[in-house]
């Protein structure tokens, strides 16, 4: 107990804390920026078990802010390099490392025999696919975000409501750090204050951060916290997103990129619909309508479109999450 002997010394975790965080069982959504924080901060307070997906490599524009990689990692698998680090800080951490990205056929696999779940792909699609199955299975969920110097985090499920209850639809746009950028610190901060809520969530803390958000702006340096443990759950479920595996012989599948932008689609037989022509498009009435985009935003706006005129058999696919 050596190892552990600084935060034991804690009233409020002790010997039986710490027992506690031996027999949890975590999965982790990505090995970026986020997840470069959150799992040494995880594996380091002893616990047991951490389920990580990652599909991506580790490339040279990485480590500027994925500090639990260094160069000699560059090429290797986010999951492999990750395992690696852990188990060098402490042998004791189980790491079952998946090397590929968490799509919605996967999640029943991936969620099996775990405690509490961390989202910190900082991607909208898995985000809402996560808090949908979290949702219905009363799982705790920790996400967060963070673009250029400003982020949030928050608790959701598990008791608490979900991401949806905040945020029922899709932003209609939004950047990542591909595009927009972001520091370093920002993401660490984040991903920190990640690991801090699934600890307190595993030690059994109060007050819970489940229904806590904390908005962290570090652009005006301003820290905002608000409570959430009463915002309604929408009125009708959300559109679901499935992935390849999930689509069916009797599908509509509807391409919004154009043939620029995606030559090759997600299946031979699609309809190419440009978002600004769903408004006068006849869909068929007897088929499941599945509406395929980069990121998922178009295919929910197209998505509502429909809904609204009637039509109720929809899913939404986000092709940079397949």
């Amino acid at each position: 107990m050596d190892r552990y002997q600084r935060q034991t010394m804690l009233p409020e975790i002790g010997e039986t804390g710490q027992q506690r965080l031996r027999a949890a069982r975590v999965l982790v959504v990505g090995a970026g920026g986020l997840g470069s924080t959150v799992l040494p901060l995880l594996a380091g307070a002893g616990v047991g078990f951490i389920r990580l997906y990652d599909g991506d490599r580790v490339e040279l524009h990485n480590l500027h802010r994925q500090t639990l990689f260094g160069m000699a990692d560059i090429g290797e698998p986010k999951v492999s390099a990750a395992r690696r680090a852990l188990i060098q800080r402490n042998p004791d951490c189980e790491v079952d490392a998946r090397a590929q990205v968490l799509t919605a056929s996967l999640l029943p696999e991936a969620l099996d025999a775990i405690d509490l779940v961390i989202d910190a792909a900082d991607n909208f699609a898995i985000t809402y696919q996560l808090s949908d199955a979290c949702l219905l299975r009363s799982l705790p969920l920790v996400c967060a975000s963070v673009l250029g110097r400003k982020g949030y985090v928050g608790g959701f499920c598990g008791g608490a409501p979900g991401y949806r209850a905040l945020f029922p639809q899709l932003p209609t746009t939004a950047g990542n750090c591909n595009t927009a950028g972001v520091m370093g610190p920002a993401v660490a901060t984040l991903g920190a204050l990640q690991a801090q809520m699934a600890l307190s969530l595993l030690l059994k803390l109060t007050p819970s951060p489940l229904g806590c958000m904390i908005h962290c702006d570090f652009i005006n340096w301003h820290l905002r916290q608000f409570r959430f443990d009463d915002a309604p759950e929408p009125a009708l479920p959300g559109i679901p997103f499935i992935d390849l595996p999930m689509l069916t012989d009797g599908d509509c599948i509807v391409e919004l990129r154009s043939r620029e932008e995606a030559p090759v689609s997600v299946a031979e037989k699609v309809q190419r619909i440009l978002p600004q022509q769903i408004a006068d498009w006849q869909p068929p009435a007897d088929q499941r309508i599945v509406l395929v985009c980069a990121s998922g935003m178009r295919a929910a706006q197209a998505a509502e479109l429909l809904q609204a005129r009637g039509f109720p058999r929809l899913a939404l696919m986000a092709a940079n999450s397949l």
